[in-house]
């Protein structure tokens, strides 16, 4: 049964696909569990480790030791800054190619960055929920509460840009620009993928580095429809209601592998892979090598194996399903 996929300057056909178990290999950085946020792999080989609430991001080598913290400022050391000493409350974190990490800070409406070299900084911005890394020292941030879906700061925290309109979901602005939250993701030619969280059919758009829109990646499949009719008939309810919007999370998480572009998004447990042209690979459903159900909020795509993470069951290490298919 062929589906069709709606992108924005292009169509693509995706036929749906029996989902297939797939189960964890192991569990790693045993020490992650409750509150975690997000997983990054630096260039030096290295994993950066978010987790909220909490004051830092944990620097683990391969096989799981903790080797810093960051921030970590002795007594009476470090930025004049007090925000830049600590995280009040971060939701999301990357590390780009020069060792830098930023944090986007929900608790002190900021996104927080500390250099290699010690140098640190702060931006302040309305409700950062998410964040990526992009060429030549830019961050993208995706916020709750400004009129575009993102902002691009560049090395010296100024606001260089902005781009991506919100889509009409709603006919109530506070409940739409809610329902048009979402994660930030990067990859090595400088595309950000915006991947909507709340969006009845789960929905992840391409930006080059200028902020055009490419394709949308959107998941419209038969088995994806109970969903998104229920979601659309929340939404009538709060639209009618008018209070604060409340909704669950369809889209729960998203990684690109930064070499290919390829995407994987997760729908609590279920898994899809997605090529460069937004073509469906294959869909799985996660489990822990215990045989638990894995319901992910953050994914790292590397060149062997995913690492999925979950809120509070931790990171588990998966072999490429992919990569065994084409063998």
């Amino acid at each position: 049964m062929v589906v069709l996929c709606a992108l924005v300057f292009a169509r693509v056909c995706a036929v749906a696909q029996e989902e297939d178990e797939l189960t964890a290999k192991q569990r790693v950085f045993h020490g992650i569990g409750p509150g975690l946020r997000a997983i990054r792999h630096g260039v030096d080989g290295n994993y950066y480790i978010l987790s909220a609430p909490g004051t830092f991001v944990g620097v683990f080598n391969g096989a799981g030791k903790e080797l810093k913290k960051v921030p970590a400022y002795a007594t009476n050391t470090g930025p004049p800054n007090a925000e830049l000493r600590a995280i009040r409350f971060g939701e999301d974190m990357d590390v780009d190619a020069a060792g830098t990490v930023y944090v986007a800070d929900a608790g002190a409406s900021a996104v927080k960055v500390w250099e290699a070299n010690g140098n640190a900084r702060l931006i302040s911005v309305n409700g950062p929920v998410s964040l990526a890394t992009m060429p030549e020292g830019e961050v993208g941030v995706g916020t709750l509460h400004e009129p575009h879906l993102v902002m691009v700061f560049d090395k010296n925290g100024r606001d260089v840009r902005e781009f991506g309109d919100p889509e009409t979901i709603a006919q109530r602005a506070e409940l739409n620009r809610f329902l048009n939250i979402g994660r930030l993701a990067s990859d090595e030619l400088g595309h950000l993928y915006y991947a909507f969280e709340y969006f009845p059919e789960p929905t992840v758009r391409q930006y080059d580095r200028n902020g055009y829109a490419g394709q949308d990646i959107q998941y419209t499949a038969i088995e994806a429809l109970t969903t998104a009719r229920a979601v659309r008939r929340e939404i009538d309810k709060q639209e009618s209601r008018g209070d604060a919007p409340t909704f669950k999370r369809v889209l729960t998480a998203v990684g690109v592998e930064r070499a290919t572009g390829e995407v994987w998004i997760a729908l609590h447990n279920t898994l899809l892979h997605f090529d460069k042209d937004g073509n469906r690979r294959a869909s799985y459903q996660l489990y822990t090598a215990e045989g638990a159900r894995l319901d992910a909020n953050t994914i790292l795509v590397e060149k062997d194996r995913l690492l999925i993470g979950s809120d509070p069951l931790g990171v588990y290490e998966f072999g490429r399903p992919d990569k065994k298919l084409s063998q």
